[in-house]
């Protein structure tokens, strides 16, 4: 792997042990608020919130793919013809490792975790429900069974969909932050930010062809 490429991929050990601490701290306050909630609403509701956060892994792990699957060369053309979502999808390619770290690893884990705590509480009010069928003994290991599946599996299918469709998924994610970005005047993206080799390469051109007409000019006076 090239160096740029490793620096762009490989997060510092600062920034791991800080994603791991907030992971840790957002997990210990969801995940027993999950799990009351879960247990307080009804059956259907309860099932409606594990599948909400299935879903929301789901999504957030799509996004952290796309964004170091995609390149910066396509959003950089768009982003010049003003398209709509091409700046913040630039933004999210350039600092794909935060990006992917912060989708796939804290959301992601975080919504595995509430999704496990969530299933249980299911499984509990699922096996209460089915008290003296003889068949509640099964029914906590076969929900969460069912719920690890669901989530590993979808996962699986997202990822190959983030890798096809990673070009559409970021402008789509773009526009949307960029409208929040209007609407709210809070910015939910990195900002892309010229590097000064690309600011010497844009520049060069330039100042070769200002030296070009300088030197024809002068061929002409002569």
């Amino acid at each position: 792997m090239a160096r740029g490429q490793a620096s762009r991929y490989t997060p510092g050990w600062k920034r791991g042990v800080g994603l791991g601490l907030l992971t840790f701290v957002i997990a210990l306050v969801t995940s027993p608020l999950s799990e009351s909630a879960v247990r307080a609403l009804n059956l259907p509701l309860a099932v409606l919130i594990v599948v909400v956060i299935v879903a929301l892994g789901v999504v957030f792990d799509i996004i952290g793919v796309a964004a170091t699957a995609a390149g910066e060369a396509p959003f950089h053309a768009m982003a010049a013809k003003r398209r709509p979502g091409a700046r913040a999808a630039l933004g999210l390619v350039r600092h794909a490792d935060r990006v992917a770290a912060f989708a796939n690893d804290v959301v992601g884990d975080v919504a595995g975790t509430l999704s496990g705590a969530a299933g249980a509480a299911v499984a509990l009010r699922l096996g209460q429900w089915l008290d003296g069928l003889g068949t509640h003994l099964v029914v906590g290991p076969l929900v969460l069974a069912l719920v690890a599946g669901i989530m590993v599996g979808s996962k699986a299918a997202g990822k190959g969909f983030a890798l096809r469709e990673h070009q559409r998924i970021l402008l789509t994610l773009g526009t949307l932050l960029e409208g929040i970005e209007r609407l709210a005047g809070i910015r939910l993206y990195p900002a892309p930010r010229r590097t000064r080799r690309r600011a010497r390469e844009a520049a060069g051109p330039r100042r070769k062809r200002k030296g070009g007409r300088s030197l024809a000019t002068a061929q002409e006076k002569g």
